[in-house]
């Protein structure tokens, strides 16, 4: 019985696994796409997108995916959901994934896992969650109507959601660790204008409570070193990222933040190995750069697929 071979793993359904998967079926090779939720990676939790070149009036993160997941079935990629991986192996060339359920060996892996929210680990944190706390105001904006909500961060996506928030909240309270924002000018601009919206600067939350859901978050203004209680009905969490490149083995170059090392091709130092988008060890994170990174990895992918292929073809000849 032979076994079942694939060309090339994506792992990792977002808009950058997603374009690899595009531009490796058009060109008809044997690729599977494997992610551990619903496709649609963090692009989904975002209410606009205005800087993604073919939509002048704006499209939301979840029609946006809708687009790209339609584009690729037109091809027919194989996307598996709810298929996390739990760990990567390598068998001469091919590589092999742990699954819940088995493995699955490949010619070719594309590794556009993205990332997951940090969070802060202070008390309360993990009781509240889901009861009040939340990582995607998108998500549960509709159910802080009429309600005072934190959201703690100072970054694009913190003013963002805030701003998504204020549609549904009574007042929006920002918590930010300096004295001024770190989002885009376009962002601030926004946020300054937005009358539900408030700020507390130079400070960072100690710990959260309530009873059965949150009522309040323990303040600490950094600059006097005076704590205070502000009652709260929910609160959103953007305080940075986490790469989801647990999976990876040691033998995977990784930065100091868990990102991948790449070259210019999007290939790691194991050959055959790729990343793309948010995991992979680039500067800026934007929904355009990681659907052109997956264009990328997949041409190099298919590159890699040729030359083995070329390889084996030779030492079969001799």
């Amino acid at each position: 019985m032979t076994e079942d071979i694939r060309d090339v793993a994506i792992i990792g359904g977002g808009p950058c696994g997603l374009t690899a998967g595009l531009y490796l079926c058009r060109a008809r090779i044997d690729a599977v796409l494997l992610e551990e939720q619903l496709t649609g990676g963090q692009a989904i939790y975002s209410p606009l997108i205005e800087n993604y070149p073919g939509f002048p009036d704006g499209i939301s993160g979840v029609e946006l995916v809708e687009l790209m997941k339609k584009q690729t079935e037109r091809f027919g990629l194989e996307v598996k959901a709810f298929s996390p991986v739990n760990g990567l192996m390598l068998d001469g060339d091919l590589k092999v994934l742990a699954l819940d359920g088995g493995e699955l060996k490949a010619r070719a892996v594309i590794v556009a896992s993205g990332r997951s929210p940090r969070k802060l680990g202070i008390p309360g944190e993990e009781k509240y969650t889901g009861r009040g706390i939340s990582y995607c105001a998108t998500c549960d904006a509709p159910l802080f109507k009429e309600r005072v909500v934190m959201v703690i961060g100072g970054g694009d996506a913190a003013v963002e959601e805030a701003l998504h928030l204020a549609r549904f909240a009574s007042k929006v309270i920002l918590v930010h660790r300096r004295d001024e924002l770190r989002a885009s000018a376009h962002h601030q601009e926004r946020a300054m204008s937005e009358p539900k919206l408030e700020f507390i600067w130079n400070s960072e939350v100690l710990e959260i409570k309530g009873d059965q859901t949150v009522s309040s978050a323990v303040v600490r203004d950094n600059v006097t070193g005076e704590s205070s209680e502000v009652p709260v009905s929910g609160i959103f969490f953007y305080v940075g990222n986490e790469p989801n490149t647990g999976f990876l083995p040691d033998v995977v170059e990784l930065n100091g933040a868990g990102y991948v090392v790449t070259n210019d091709r999007l290939e790691s130092n194991i050959a055959g190995v790729f990343a793309a988008g948010d995991a992979r060890a680039n500067y800026f994170k934007q929904v355009i750069l990681a659907a052109a990174e997956g264009a990328l990895a997949a041409l190099s992918a298919q590159r890699y697929l040729e030359t083995i292929g070329a390889r084996k073809a030779y030492e079969g000849g001799h």
